[in-house]
């Protein structure tokens, strides 16, 4: 019985869930969090495709786990600036360029 079918839609459907939450949402750490879900929905298509394709994806799979270990960090980071200075994560209240 092949899991790559499901493992696939689940994907698609947790990917759709990150973009609508992105595309909605003011909320800053909302925002974050739904850009990590979009990439632990890449993470299992990419597992899901490496059985059949062979061990490749799930090499894929550290990559962009590296990658999105190092935006949380980042991210958080710029959040937690933001946050200190505007005393809010609300996007629509945010405007950087004004200082």
């Amino acid at each position: 019985m092949s899991l790559v079918g499901p493992s696939l839609a689940v994907s698609a459907i947790l990917f759709s869930i990150g973009v609508l939450g992105v595309l909605i949402r003011r909320n800053a750490i909302i925002i974050f969090m739904c850009v990590e879900l979009m990439l632990n929905a890449v993470n299992l298509s990419f597992v899901a495709l490496s059985l059949v394709h062979g061990l490749t994806g799930q090499v894929f799979v550290f990559f962009v786990m590296t990658v999105a270990a190092a935006e949380a960090a980042v991210g958080l980071a710029i959040i937690l600036a933001i946050f200190r200075h505007h005393r809010s994560v609300d996007l629509q209240n945010i405007n950087l360029l004004r200082g």
